[in-house]
């Protein structure tokens, strides 16, 4: 018992720490990568409907069929990120965008990826409960999953408004409630994967909300018409990255 807590919460840092991924970007100038960074808030947006659509919902679906329960919470998911982003603009965005103050989006997408990260963390643990052998390769699974995501979530908060030090802080944290997300799992048990199933389409409605709502809107501000063949293209990219990550499921 105790060295299936031991692989279970290594496993889970070793992937939250792939959300300091970013660490990559602290050498390059703030104008150079403000300047690019949209590219990879396109990828985000492509990896977010993909994780959705080809990851979340086909999972829920597989388990619980289509039935008005993964519906619901699908819906959930969309309405929780509705109200969350209007009570997070009442309250705070009366002033205009900085690092003392970033976007709205930024902070949505904190919120849908700590539901993501700790729904990982039921499914690695509950792994583990079943045999040490599945549990480290469903970590590879999600790891190699998350490296896109991660890319992406960083991205996002740069262009929301905050800076290197600050994108790589709080993405880290969100990245950590895989760990609470684990613990969960190895206290309760069986019932770990109950929960991560409601709570799977759930997060497909949040990710789904944040790149329909939040990142393309993004994207349109951009007029250009090479600026934005490359956004189409890294759209495009994220989302073939998710279908990639089909063949670990395998």
């Amino acid at each position: 018992m105790i060295e299936t807590w031991v692989y279970a919460i290594a496993s889970v840092i070793g992937v939250s720490l792939i959300s300091l991924i970013g660490i990559f970007t602290i050498s390059i100038n703030e104008e150079k990568l403000h300047k690019y960074i949209h590219y990879a808030v396109s990828l985000s947006a492509g990896a977010l409907f993909g994780d959705a659509f080809l990851h979340l919902l086909p999972e829920a679906v597989e388990k619980l069929g289509f039935t008005i329960e993964v519906s619901a919470a699908l819906m959930a998911g969309i309405l929780f990120s509705f109200a969350m982003e209007k009570f997070i603009r009442w309250n705070h965005c009366h002033e205009p965008t900085s690092k003392d103050h970033p976007h709205p989006f930024a902070i949505m997408n904190l919120v849908g990826d700590a539901v993501h990260n700790f729904i990982d963390g039921l499914i690695i643990g509950a792994s583990f409960l079943v045999s040490i052998p599945l549990g480290i390769t469903t970590s590879v699974a999600v790891l190699f999953h998350e490296i896109p995501q991660e890319i992406g979530d960083y991205a996002v908060l740069i262009k929301g408004g905050f800076s290197k030090g600050k994108a790589l802080m709080y993405n880290f944290g969100s990245a950590l409630t895989a760990v609470a997300g684990a613990i969960i799992a190895l206290l309760i048990g069986s019932s770990a994967e109950n929960i991560a199933l409601l709570l799977t389409p759930f997060a497909a409605g949040v990710f789904i909300y944040i790149a329909g709502s939040d990142l393309i809107p993004e994207l349109h501000k951009h007029e250009d018409s090479k600026i934005s063949v490359i956004e189409f293209i890294a759209l495009a990219l994220g989302f073939l990255m998710m279908v990639a990550l089909l063949f670990l499921e395998i």
